[in-house]
């Protein structure tokens, strides 16, 4: 369990995070408008549900998965139970690539533990090649990171810049 921070601009576009800005914005500058509170925790409410319809269409099973959002902050959290590490860490990445999503407070719990992968923040100019040798000092294992990062990633040279990608140990 912990916070992971993310690049709020960069990410699947699932919903309009301008939006929930706004209507945080509404209720910060009237905090008794009880119409402006009902139109943020419904957006609130969407942005969630629109992410957890992500981690779910990408074949992530968690069971009891719930996904809360903070338009406020850009803080996603996700609670439920993962099969295994590599479920968990799929998960969160699938939260926090999202564009409008800063941080991710990962409340999951594991079935099987193991070893935590590395997280990486892709910056422009990099390939999976480059982040291969960055982490395992050989640029030919970049398969390794690609498989690790599958379903997201649907081809190894499709990633971009503020993307965050899981990277196993060896």
């Amino acid at each position: 369990m912990g916070l992971f921070d993310f690049v709020k601009e960069a990410g699947e576009k699932l919903f309009r995070s301008q939006d929930a800005q706004a209507a945080s914005d509404a209720v910060t500058n009237a905090p008794n408008d009880d119409a402006a509170k009902a139109r943020l925790d419904q957006m609130n409410r969407a942005a969630g549900d629109a992410i957890e319809a992500y981690v779910n269409a990408q074949g992530l099973t968690v069971t009891g998965l719930t996904v809360t959002f903070d338009g406020a902050s850009g803080a996603a959290t996700v609670f439920g139970v993962a099969a295994d590490q590599t479920s968990k860490e799929k998960v969160l990445l699938c939260c926090g690539n999202v564009s409008g999503v800063a941080r991710v407070n990962d409340m999951l719990s594991v079935d099987q533990s193991a070893p935590e992968a590395l997280f990486y923040t892709v910056v422009a100019g990099d390939n999976l090649s480059k982040i291969s040798k960055l982490h395992y000092d050989n640029p030919n294992k970049y398969m390794l990171i690609f498989e690790a990062n599958k379903p997201m990633l649907a081809h190894p040279d499709r990633i971009y810049p503020g993307q965050m990608l899981r990277i196993p140990p060896l």
